[in-house]
């Protein structure tokens, strides 16, 4: 056993690259049995294969071509008395894969190859002699390849070594490819002309059968005689041949495990070079990656507080900005109703004389602003639909919007609009959207009509703005950011809407 694996040493180096994947097209080897002297390969589909003998130890050589292994081991010891093991091995291309059987014998025997479907049968005839194996060639096969090769000089280097194997086994396979060859030739030629002297007896003594019976049982003898003397001619040239390649071989092994070792010993130096060297490089790379993160992370700390302090900032210095500007609007708006009143007393005489007219325009006013209110809600979305109304009895004088304003309470958002005196009031709710309308109501201040921008705030409502409407009645449009509850109340001349903050 030991020698067959010496000798296997040569023949695995000619696989150079193995196939990772199959293509679909591949005759595909899924199973390969030995039953005494027999073994049977089993793929996918007809196999088309070459093979050829090699000697001491005895073993065979099958190349299937465009085929590959699946799920067949490497190395498969058996040691029946007559088949000491089988290896196996993929090489070529992808659109040229070979699949490489190797069977060991533990004598040399003389094989038949048969194709029987898609299995490849390959039996020892007989008890077995001193004949090599020789394959049976079939339809579609290839011719037989050789494995000796002419001796190359060893290098002073691997290197050397290495190219002075690849030439020794160029020489090898041509030279035992013709010499295979010439032998077949010749032995066809012999058998050729053996059985066309035989016809020719066979003729003569037909003709003659009656008058030189003799003669045709010399003949017939003669006949005999040179065929067994060609035969063994033949045999002899074989064991020649057999010596001659098994000497060859031997030397040719001898020099490529030389030159393998070497080259052996030199691939793992360089790997053990190779590997301290990615061990110091990933070491390097973890430390620069752990330098780059902890200097990330703390960038990214940094970055936060500050972006937390300036929101922070920008939070307080808003809130500050906004107290400032409606204690401003209260300031201004509490003059607003001074004067107001102030004008409201020297105009009460006045308005009482105005007040039958006033009411009769106001009614027409009203109907004309119920109209537009119908017709405004068909470009939105969904209707607004009144929720609630307030006011009760009012004077019928003309009232003044004197401040609107937002304020974030404990658990709410506070909108509220303060006038000068009780108005009658709407609201309407569309979508996110709330509207109050103070009916016979005006905005005097300009600075009343601003918009108040409140997204920022953790608040429900988005956006306040107040205009003039129809029928001279003032609108208070509140954007909220998701429809929410709210509650309305009134107090004098102060209407509140309380909206709870998201989440509550």
């Amino acid at each position: 056993m030991k020698g067959f694996v010496v000798s296997l040493l040569g023949l695995w180096l000619v696989p150079l690259v193995a196939l990772a994947q199959q293509p679909a097209d591949l005759n595909t080897i899924t199973a390969i049995s030995v039953s005494g002297g027999t073994v049977e390969i089993t793929g996918s589909k007809k196999p088309d294969f070459n093979s050829f003998t090699m000697t001491d130890p005895p073993r065979l050589v099958i190349d299937v071509s465009g085929a590959a292994f699946q799920g067949v081991a490497e190395e498969q010891p058996v040691g029946n008395g007559t088949v000491t093991g089988i290896r196996t091995a993929t090489y070529g291309t992808e659109s040229a894969s070979i699949a490489r059987i190797l069977i060991g014998y533990e004598r040399e025997v003389e094989t038949d190859i048969q194709s029987s479907g898609n299995k490849l049968v390959v039996k020892v005839l007989g008890g077995g002699g001193t004949a090599v194996a020789q394959a049976t060639p079939t339809e579609g096969q290839g011719t037989a390849q050789g494995a000796t090769a002419a001796n190359t000089p060893a290098g002073t280097s691997a290197q050397d070594a290495a190219r002075a194997a690849a030439s020794d086994r160029e020489s090898q396979e041509k030279a035992v490819k013709a010499a295979a060859d010439a032998a077949r030739a010749e032995r066809e030629a012999q058998e050729k002309a053996a059985a066309e002297a035989t016809a020719r007896a066979k003729a003569d003594s037909d003709a003659e059968a009656k008058r030189q019976e003799d003669a045709r049982l010399a003949a017939q003898r003669q006949d005999e005689e040179r065929r067994k003397s060609e035969e063994a001619a033949v045999a002899e040239r074989k064991r020649q041949e057999a010596e001659a390649q098994a000497a060859t071989k031997r030397a040719e092994d001898e020099r490529r495990a030389t030159a393998q070792a070497a080259a052996d010993q030199k691939r793992q130096k360089e790997e053990e070079a190779k590997t301290a060297a990615e061990e110091k490089r990933a070491a390097a790379q973890a430390a620069a990656d752990e330098k780059r993160a902890a200097a990330q992370a703390a960038a990214e700390e940094r970055q936060s507080a500050a972006k937390t302090a300036a929101e922070k900032k920008r939070a307080a210095a808003q809130t500050a900005a906004e107290q400032k500007r409606l204690k401003e609007e209260e300031r201004r708006a509490a003059a607003q109703a001074r004067r107001e009143e102030q004008q409201s007393a020297r105009e009460s005489a006045a308005e009482e004389k105005r007040q039958q007219a006033a009411e009769a325009r106001e009614r027409r006013q009203q109907a004309v602003a119920a109209r537009e209110s119908r017709a405004r809600p068909s470009q939105g979305s969904a209707a607004a639909e009144p929720r609630e109304s307030g006011g009760g009895a009012v004077s019928s004088r003309r009232k003044t919007m004197t401040l609107v304003g937002f304020q974030q309470q404990a658990d709410s958002s506070r909108v509220f609009v303060r006038t000068n005196e009780p108005v009658r009031y709407q609201v309407s709710t569309s979508g996110n959207q709330v509207v109050l309308e103070l009916e016979n109501t005006r905005v005097v201040e300009s600075n009343n009509t601003l918009p108040l921008d409140t997204h920022f705030f953790p608040s429900a409502v988005s956006r306040v703005e107040a205009f003039s409407g129809a029928g001279n009645s003032v609108r208070v449009v509140i954007q909220l950011k998701q429809g929410v509850r709210y509650e309305t109340r009134q107090d004098g001349g102060l209407i509140t809407l309380d909206f709870p903050r998201p989440g509550r």
